[in-house]
C-alpha cells in the first residue's frame, strides 16, 4: 500500500490560490502529490489512446479507395503517432518514465479510450471515426488547452489544431458517401449506427458517477463536466447529420425547447464498463498488436540508446 505523505498546509493553500488565479504550474513547481498522480494518469491515458488509436485506421491505409484517400489517412495516422509522443513527453516532466508508462499499458494497469476497441468494418468507418470520434475528442480537448499544467496545455494546442483537420477529413468522407450511390449512403448510415453510442460514451461516466470530477475542475485540469461536454458534442453533431441526410440510432433523440438542447435516450453504461474492463470486441486484439510491436521494436530502442551513449562519450572526450 502506498503511504501518503503529509503535505504542508501553507504549500497546498498557496498552490490552490495560484491555480485559481489561472496561472500555469510548471514541472519544477511544487504540486500536491494527488495533482501529480492525476495528471500522470490522465496524460498517459491520453497518450496510450493516440497510439492504440492508430490501429483501427492503419488497418485501412492499403485498402483506401484512392491514392488521395491513402495519403490523407496515412498522414492522419502519422499525426496520431506524433500526438502520442508529445503527450508521453509531457507526462515524463511529472517524473514518470516512458518505459513505466508502456509497462503499465501492457500489464493492463493503465487504460486507453474505450472507443478504440471497436472494429472498422468498412471504409465508411474511417469517415465516422474522423467525424464522430475526433469530433468528440476535440470537444473534450479544446478546454485542456487551458489546463493548469503548462506542458500539457501547450501540447494540446498543436494536437487540437491537427484533430480539427482530422474531423473535417472524416466529415468530408461521409459527405462524399452520402452524395454517392444508395449503397454508399447505406454504408455511411451503417457506420453512424455503430459508432454513435460509443462516441457518446467517450466522455466518460455521468457526473454523478465521476467522484474526482469536482477536484479536477477546481485544479483547472478539467474545465467542464463529462455531461456538459457530452451535451456540446450531441448538439453540434445532430445538425451535421441533418445536413448529410443521416439519422441517429436513437428514437428518443429530440430537441428540448425548455433546455435549449437535444435530449437522448439511455446510454448503455453496462456496455461501456464491459469495454473498459477489457471485454470489448477488439480489446485483446489491440493489446496483442501493441505488445508485439513493442517487443519487435526492442532492437531499435537498444540501437538508439547505444548510439546516444556513443555520442555522449565522444562529446565528453572532446571536452576533456
Amino acid at each position: 500500500m502506498t503511504q501518503t505523505v503529509a503535505e504542508p498546509e501553507h504549500l497546498r493553500s498557496a498552490f490552490d490560490a495560484y491555480v485559481a488565479d489561472e496561472k500555469k504550474i510548471e514541472p519544477k513547481d511544487w504540486m500536491p502529490d494527488t495533482y501529480r498522480r492525476t495528471l500522470i494518469r490522465q496524460i498517459s491515458q491520453h497518450a496510450h489512446s493516440e497510439i492504440i488509436g492508430m490501429q483501427p485506421e492503419g488497418n485501412w491505409i492499403t485498402r483506401a479507395p484512392s491514392l488521395r484517400r491513402k495519403v490523407g489517412l496515412m498522414a492522419k495516422v502519422q499525426d496520431e503517432a506524433g500526438h502520442g509522443l508529445y503527450l508521453y513527453s509531457a507526462a515524463e516532466t511529472l517524473g514518470v518514465s516512458r518505459d513505466q508508462m508502456d509497462a503499465d499499458l501492457m500489464s493492463g494497469k493503465a487504460k486507453y479510450s474505450s472507443i478504440f476497441n471497436y472494429p472498422t468494418l468498412t471504409w465508411a468507418d474511417i469517415g465516422a471515426i474522423g467525424w464522430l470520434v475526433d469530433g468528440a475528442a476535440i470537444t473534450n480537448q479544446i478546454p485542456i488547452c487551458r489546463c493548469s499544467y503548462g506542458p500539457y496545455a501547450r501540447a494540446m494546442i498543436r494536437i487540437c489544431k491537427e484533430e480539427s483537420f482530422h474531423q473535417r477529413q472524416g466529415y468530408e468522407i461521409m459527405m462524399k458517401l452520402c452524395q454517392g450511390t444508395e449503397e454508399q449512403k447505406r454504408m455511411a448510415q451503417d457506420a453512424l449506427n455503430r459508432w454513435w453510442w460509443p462516441s457518446v460514451m467517450m466522455f466518460g461516466p455521468s457526473d454523478a458517477d465521476s467522484p474526482h470530477s469536482a477536484q479536477n475542475m477546481a485544479w483547472r485540469i478539467k474545465r467542464f463536466s463529462n455531461d456538459e461536454l457530452r451535451q456540446r458534442f450531441i448538439d453540434m453533431t445532430v445538425k451535421q447529420a441533418d445536413y448529410l441526410g443521416l439519422t441517429f440510432p436513437d428514437p428518443d433523440l429530440k430537441w428540448n425547447e425548455e433546455r435549449g438542447h437535444y435530449d437522448i435516450g439511455e446510454i448503455d453504461w453496462d456496455e461501456f464498463w464491459t469495454v473498459v474492463k477489457g471485454n470489448g470486441p477488439c480489446n485483446r486484439q489491440r493489446m496483442a498488436h501493441r505488445t508485439r510491436a513493442h517487443d519487435e521494436g526492442t532492437w531499435v530502442r537498444e540501437a538508439a540508446t547505444a548510439f546516444a551513449d556513443k555520442q555522449r562519450a565522444r562529446q565528453q572526450q572532446a571536452a576533456a
